[in-house]
């Protein structure tokens, strides 16, 4: 067995201070829910104590929650980024363990019906449903919803913004608000003075509750995450025509590529091609 001296660094050390230097990141809310479910496994260990049997193990009670292998490997992703940060920057540990993300495949993209997303919204409490209503309208990722601001917002114009440090690609989005969406917003005035959305006067930090996976049930919804809302919100812009190159500039997306998954889901420009083509029955 290898001793370890009492200032040896811990998993709780690690993950503190992976924590404190990722504050930044418009995704540390997600990286903090992957160390707390970690926690479970990894508090109290010595950094070298966490091998691949233990990894492995953890992928396992993981996989035994029904989740699918891309949650897993967001997971495994915090995991590596920290024991790598502990090799090659804090000096912690000689080697990290190999961690091989799981395959994932080519899934189908999950989005609603307008009849499911009605139905889903129906079934919401209020302040989730008002969050769920705003993301289809305009495709915000969660932290986006959850941490947007009155200072963010300008009803008379019907735009919201999107600061660069609050965005995943560290770009600002412009948020055109349609009809509806300036609705929802109307809604939630003289809740809170600083945040949009909130429960009780509070800003909310989890949008994928007991309440969200309950309300899912109720409505019969199956295989469908939070952040399915935005691949709806996309799904629904690319059927009804919006532009793939339009669609990106709404999205925040930085690569075409990620725009490209809709692609098979719009066909008006390609109509008039099909159109072209006939058979001639005998009557």
């Amino acid at each position: 067995m290898k001793t370890h001296y009492l200032e040896a660094p811990t998993w709780d050390d690690a993950s503190a201070r992976w924590l404190r230097e990722q504050a930044h990141k418009a995704a540390i809310e997600s990286d903090r829910f992957h160390i707390r479910w970690m926690d479970r496994y990894f508090s109290g260990l010595y950094l070298d104590e966490i091998n691949r049997s233990r990894i492995s193990s953890v992928i396992n009670a993981k996989l035994a929650e029904g989740v699918t292998n891309s949650t897993v490997n967001r997971m495994l992703s915090v995991l590596r980024a920290i024991l790598r940060r502990a090799v090659d920057n804090w000096e912690w540990l000689d080697v990290a363990p190999k961690i091989t993300l799981l395959h994932q495949g080519r899934l189908r993209i999950r989005f609603l019906t307008r009849d499911e997303a009605r139905r889903l919204l129906h079934e919401l409490p209020p302040h989730l449903a008002d969050m769920a209503a705003f993301s289809l309208l305009t495709g915000l990722r969660a932290a986006n919803v959850t941490g947007l601001q009155w200072s963010q917002v300008d009803l008379e114009k019907r735009l919201a913004w999107i600061h660069p440090d609050q965005a995943k690609g560290r770009r600002a989005i412009p948020v055109p608000l349609n009809a509806e969406a300036v609705q929802v917003i109307q809604k939630q005035a003289g809740k809170s003075a600083t945040h949009v959305f909130t429960y009780k006067g509070k800003k909310i930090t989890q949008v994928s509750t007991k309440a969200w996976y309950a309300a899912l049930q109720r409505a019969g919804i199956e295989n469908f995450r939070w952040h399915d809302l935005r691949h709806t919100w996309a799904s629904w812009h690319a059927q009804d025509g919006t532009p793939l190159f339009a669609l990106q500039e709404l999205g925040g997306w930085q690569s075409a590529d990620m725009v490209r998954r809709y692609a098979h889901l719009s066909v008006h420009h390609l109509a008039v091609y099909a159109n072209k083509l006939a058979l001639v029955f005998d009557q």
